[in-house]
């Protein structure tokens, strides 16, 4: 008996073919992802003083945007963990450096409402292995490795040698100062202090430095009350910008008491337009965020340290001249 061949057509041997291609195709795509390391996730905690002031939410804005943009340049996944205290509170922040620690975070930066209450938590994570930096506010004697932000001594003589102009060089002024265990504002009041003296007819009030929780109506009220209590002041330092973050703070004619201030949030444009405040000396408030990502992420993915250590943002002298080309970089900045 002949034995019957059972003969593949054409089609089917085709249609056999594909099907061994497909197959071997996602054998070699199975394990060419099988191969393929998973995206590292680089995890960098942002401590600012105050969700309540909006300087500190531009720096979180910039470290997110950061976050993005940097990943993929490390070939990594930025997470960035907000830990910023609702309210000024060393403490706190103290705290949330331990937190992340124990997260096993990457990087930390923050920026130190008091230098003595962090310092244990940041030598702490730096103990760990953890690199720690500081923006705005500093903790010299920690083991942070870099700082990015003014340079304050700076920010404060600026502030006051423009006061002093728009006085005429002539006059009683005082000086709006914050939280006065704030390592970087103690420096501005200095600065200011010693700029002051350089000028024979003018003088500092007594009282002369006005300290005051950081937050807009906290600010805003405790210049009303200082001017009320004493009419004789006819200038103003802000060595921040807490009042003007709020609308209808100076409570007297635009230009009849000269202000300088520091800081030049969307919310502070408006007295530059309005002329209660002269000039605005811009900080960097979204590059804390994303400059400290940057030197972050150098420090995580190269082990690099700026040289110097302390990068310091030069400031942005904004007026009626510039103010509305100065605003657009807010809407760049805050765009979501």
């Amino acid at each position: 008996m002949k034995r019957s061949l059972r003969l593949l057509r054409p089609a089917g041997l085709a249609a056999a073919a594909l099907l061994a291609l497909s197959a071997c195709s996602k054998k070699s795509a199975t394990t060419a992802a099988a191969a393929a390391p998973a995206q590292r996730t680089v995890l960098i905690g942002i401590i600012g003083k105050s969700q309540t002031n909006d300087v500190f939410q531009a720096a979180h804005a910039g470290a997110r945007d950061a976050a993005r943009e940097l990943g993929p340049k490390y070939g990594v996944h930025v997470e960035i963990e907000i830990r910023t205290p609702n309210d000024e509170d060393a403490t706190k922040q103290a705290e949330a450096i331990e937190a992340l620690a124990r997260r096993g975070a990457d990087g930390i930066a923050l920026s130190c409402s008091e230098a003595n209450t962090v310092t244990p938590s940041i030598d702490k994570a730096v103990a760990k292995g953890i690199p720690v930096m500081c923006f705005d506010s500093d903790a010299p004697q920690s083991k942070r490795f870099a700082y990015y932000g003014t340079d304050d001594a700076y920010c404060g003589a600026i502030i006051m040698q423009r006061l002093a102009e728009e006085m005429g060089h002539h006059g009683s002024v005082a000086i709006l100062a914050g939280n006065q265990s704030a390592p970087n504002l103690q420096k501005r009041v200095q600065g200011a202090k010693e700029t002051l003296a350089k000028y024979p007819d003018m003088k500092l009030n007594d009282p002369g430095v006005f300290y005051h929780v950081e937050t807009p109506e906290k600010a805003a009220e405790a210049v009303a009350n200082a001017q009320n209590a004493n009419p004789g002041i006819k200038g103003w330092a802000f060595v921040g910008g807490w009042p003007l973050f709020t609308a209808d703070a100076l409570k007297w004619p635009a230009g009849s008491i000269k202000v300088v201030s520091c800081d030049a949030l969307p919310a502070q444009l408006n007295y530059i337009r309005d002329g209660h405040v002269g000039t605005l000396f811009a900080q960097d408030c979204y590059g804390w965020g994303h400059k400290s990502v940057e030197i972050l992420l150098e420090k995580i993915m190269h082990d690099k340290s700026p040289d110097p250590a302390r990068v310091i943002d030069p400031l942005t002298e904004v007026t009626k001249a510039n103010v509305d080309s100065y605003a657009k970089n807010w809407s760049k900045w805050l765009a979501r």
